[in-house]
This record gives structure tokens, C-alpha cells and sequence, in this order.
């Protein structure tokens, strides 16, 4: 089903670029720099939701009474609204305007934000954490799109690119960071209230500075939208609820069969769809479908590692939320510095396949490496592996965006690339539930050392399940480099290598 938009442009309407070029020169620059300020604000309070809330789910667990998978919800309610209707939102901002869906997206954004604080009870927090998905999703690439237009130039623009990566890189350690500080020094609720001052001076901001773009006519594909989505939560529904009731259990496989069934349809519905939220046309090349499901794997592996181990470093070995925060520290800068390397250096000068290969072999051995921690552990113990994953990590995005975009048709350029960020929250929403169902498994079969309190046996049984945790997540690399080095071409085809695809501000892949 898709719904018709038949908005035209407003009379008087200034566009993105117009309203600025024709200031003074003064004038227009400080315009810009405003614009680039408010973009560069939202996308950082949007990427640091996704990790400030992880640093504070033991006391959310506590304060809430989450069981420990069900406490995966909190992250999966996010990740997965982001992610199915992040298309969606791209689509909005070309049949609406950029800026008013950028402002209705802040304001949904924020308003959920502040339900979420004031949260009593399970169902209302990952009610807000849903909605706050719902936000981002809109807001997310209309903030890109109007930064792309505000920079036409091509230096001008691979400058603000730079600020804005920067600013999805360092989100992430800082959210970690802020996300200790205000659960230590005041209360889990301020990792959401956080947002709402922000939120409210980006929408100020936005309504002085921010000039609307042109309305396009065309369709939304709400069918594909909402099947997709629904699908896929079904499946993390399924996966989760057997971690806590069996995989015999009714709601379990009722769960797995509404998944299949919605996004099977979903397939039908774009196959038929006049304009397809995602153009399956995208799947037929094989190094292209391998990169998406490479993204996939190694998100979902990801995701695992943060899930157990801001849990096991505040829960086994003691930490303050702040401490377990900064232990992350050496990670993140590992994934910028490696990423940086890998864009400058190392991307012309190996060949694709080659690079992805060592750099997700290099963040396996990392994982395998988490799986030998016990009670007793130091943070010696965790600070290798912390590096080598992210040293993988940092060197493998690069590459495998640039071979999810080889080769893509200038029409297709803004799907392509907003699947990209679309397989990444999908594949941590999905990873997660599998990894939290192994560890259910692993930690109820757990047998705990002899004369153990309750205490000591609830330690041990956390260790053995995020253990096994991080042997799964492992394997979800490995899984990864066999793909890559199987499926990949050592060299791209001459027609692709010189094809040059410039990709629409629909998405931007957040290297987490």
C-alpha cells in the first residue's frame, strides 16, 4: 500500500540554498555556521542515545525491575523503530520538507525523551524509547540532506562531512562518558531528561536558521515501512522470549511465524510498490547483499559486546557507572584512529576484499579473547581485547560502506545508502536477541562452585552466559571474513572502479 503526496511547494517558500546565497557574505557564513552547529548537535544527541542509555542499564534493571533479557529491550526498542523506518524519513523530508520533518522529529525526539525519564514502570520506558526511535528516524537524514544543501561546494561539503563523522565517531565515547556521569552523579532518568534541553535549542535554533527545501510528489511506501519493521521485531520478540520461556513455548513460536509471515510479505509488498521504501534491485549484486549482511554480523557482534560487558564491568568486577565509561575509552579511540587510517592510507592501497578480511579477523580475536573472563578478571584482562576490536572495527567500516556503494546507480544512490544505516541498527536489534537467548541458555545451566552464596552463584552464572555471549558473537565474525573472502572479488570490476557514485544525505552509517 502506498499513500499518495500531492503537496507542491508553497508560494514564497525559500529553498535550502536560495534563502543564504542571496545574504551578504557575513551574513550567509554565519548562517551555515549556525545550520552546521544545529545538525551537528542533533546527530550527536541522536547517536548518543544509542550508547548513553547502556552505561546505565544495571541501575535502569534495578530501578525497574527489568529481568536480564528483557533488559535487552531497552536497547532493541531504539534500534529497531530507527532502523525500519529510517527510509521512511528520508522519504518524508523529500515529500514534506527537510526542515519540517527535521523539526517534527526533534520535537517527537525530545517529548519522548522526557516520558522516559519519567518512566515508573517497564512499559512506559521502551513505549519512549520506541518513540524516541520514531524521532530519529525522522530526523536523522533531513538533518544530513540540509546540511548537504547549505554546502554545495565540494570542499565546503567534504569539510562539514568530516565535522559530522567526526561527531558519530566521538558520540559514541562520549555517550558512554555522560552516560556514567549523570547515572552516577544523579540518576539513570538523566539519560534521558539530557536530551530535552538540547532538543528544545536545536527546534529554536532550526526555526531561526533553517530555510525549508522544496516538496517532491511521490508516494509513501507505508506497506513496506510497517512490514519490515514489524517483521523484524517479531523475530527479536521470538528469540528474546526463548531466552526466558523455551523455544517450545506458544507466544515463542507464534512470534517466529508473524515474523516470517510480515516480512515475506513485505517482500511482496515491494515488488509491487510504484516507489519501493527499499528497491530490492539492490540485492542482485552479490558484493553488494555480502556487504549488508558483513554489516549485519559485525554490528550484531558488536552490540553483544557492549550489552554484557557494561553489565559485567559494574555488576562482577565493581565499577562505578562513570569508571565503566572511561574502560571504554581506549576502544572508541582505537575505532577513530583505525578508521582514519583506513580511509587515508590503507583503502587505496589494499584491495577491498583483503582489508575487511584482516581488519574483522583481527576484531574476532578480540571476542575470543573477552570469552577467557571470570569473576576475578582486572581490567588488564579486558583492555587487549577492547583494543583489537576496535582496531578491526575501525579499519573494516570504511571499506565495507565503499562496497555497498560500488557500482550503484546514481537513481539508487540514497536507498543504497540508507541501507547501509538500516542494516546496522537492524543487525544489532537481531544480534542482540540472539546473543541475550544464548545467554539465558548459558547462564541457567550454569553450575556454581561449591559452598557459593547466592551472590557468588548469580556472578558466576552472569559470567558463564556472557561468555558464551562473546563466543557467539565471535563466530558472527568469522562468519563475516569466510563471507568476505568467499564472495568478494579481490579487485572491483573496471566499470565500477571508475564509476563515482555521490551518495544523497539519506543515511550516514555511524561507525558505533
Amino acid at each position: 500500500m502506498s499513500v499518495q503526496s500531492s503537496v507542491d511547494r508553497p508560494a514564497g517558500a525559500g529553498t535550502a540554498t536560495s534563502a543564504p546565497t542571496a545574504a551578504p557574505g557575513g551574513r550567509r557564513q554565519r548562517s551555515r555556521g549556525l545550520v552546521l552547529a544545529l545538525v551537528l548537535t542533533a546527530q550527536l544527541m541522536i547517536v548518543l542515545d544509542a550508547s548513553i542509555v547502556n552505561i546505565a542499564l544495571p541501575d535502569l534493571q534495578s530501578s525497574l525491575g527489568f529481568t536480564p533479557t528483557g533488559l535487552s529491550w531497552v536497547v532493541n526498542a531504539y534500534t529497531l523503530v530507527f532502523g525500519g523506518l529510517l527510509l521512511l524519513g528520508a522519504r518524508a523530508g523529500d515529500l514534506l520538507g527537510r526542515r519540517r520533518v527535521f523539526l517534527i522529529g526533534i520535537g517527537i525526539f525530545a517529548a519522548a525523551s522526557l516520558a522516559g525519564g519519567f518512566a515508573e514502570g517497564q512499559g512506559l520506558l521502551l513505549a519512549s524509547r520506541a518513540l524516541q526511535g520514531v524521532g530519529a528516524a525522522m530526523a536523522a537524514p533531513s538533518a544530513l540532506a540540509l546540511l548537504m544543501t547549505m554546502y554545495p561546494e565540494a570542499r565546503e561539503r567534504t569539510k562539514a562531512l568530516g565535522y559530522f563523522t567526526a561527531v558519530s565517531i566521538g558520540g559514541a565515547a562520549l555517550g558512554l562518558i555522560a552516560g556514567g556521569m549523570l547515572t552516577e552523579w544523579a540518576s539513570w532518568r538523566w539519560v534521558f531528561f539530557v536530551n530535552v534541553p538540547i532538543g528544545i535549542a536545536v527546534l529554536v535554533g532550526a526555526i531561526v536558521a533553517m530555510s525549508e527545501t522544496p516538496r517532491r510528489t511521490g508516494h509513501f511506501d507505508l506497506a513496506g515501512a510497517v512490514t519490515s519493521t514489524l517483521g523484524t521485531t517479531g523475530l527479536v520478540y521470538g528469540f528474546v522470549r526463548a531466552a526466558s520461556d523455551g523455544w517450545s513455548d506458544p507466544l515463542t513460536i507464534a512470534a517466529f511465524a508473524g515474523g516470517v509471515i510480515l516480512l515475506a510479505s513485505f517482500i511482496a509488498v515491494e515488488l509491487r510498490a510504484t516507489s519501493p521504501i527499499t528497491p530490492l534491485r539492490l540485492f542482485a549484486d552479490r558484493e553488494r547483499a555480502v556487504s549488508y549482511v558483513a554489516r549485519l554480523l559485525l554490528v550484531a557482534g558488536m552490540m553483544g559486546m557492549f550489552f554484557f560487558l557494561s553489565q559485567f564491568l559494574q555488576d562482577v568486577l565493581g565499577y562505578s557507572a562513570l569508571q565503566s565509561g572511561l574502560a571504554f575509552l581506549p576502544l572508541t579511540v582505537m575505532v577513530f584512529s583505525a578508521s582514519q587510517l583506513s580511509a587515508r592510507v590503507l583503502a587505496e592501497k589494499l584491495p577491498t576484499k583483503w582489508l575487511i578480511a584482516g581488519a574483522l579477523s583481527v576484531s574476532t580475536l578480540g571476542l575470543l579473547w573477552l570469552t577467557q573472563l571470570h569473576a576475578d578478571s582486572s581490567y588488564l584482562d579486558l583492555l587487549f581485547p577492547l583494543i583489537l576490536f576496535g582496531l578491526g572495527n575501525g579499519l573494516a567500516f570504511v571499506p565495507l560502506t565503499a562496497l555497498s556503494l560500488r557500482g550503484v546507480q546514481p537513481a539508487d544512490a540514497g536507498a543504497a545508502s540508507g541501507l547501509v544505516n538500516v542494516t546496522q541498527q537492524v543487525g544489532g536489534a537481531l544480534g542482540l536477541a540472539v546473543l541475550v537467548t544464548v545467554f539465558g541458555a548459558a547462564s541457567r545451566g550454569a553450575v556454581p562452585p561449591v559452598g557459593a552464596t547466592a551472590a557468588e552463584a548469580a556472578e558466576h552464572a552472569f559470567v558463564v552466559g556472557a561468555d558464551r555471549g562473546f563466543l557467539v558473537a565471535a563466530g558472527f565474525l568469522a562468519a563475516t571474513v569466510l563471507l568476505v573472502l568467499f564472495a568478494v572479488r579481490g579487485t572491483p570490476r573496471r566499470s565500477e572502479a571508475r564509476a563515482e557514485v555521490t551518495v544523497p544525505a539519506t543515511a550516514v552509517p555511524e561507525p558505533a
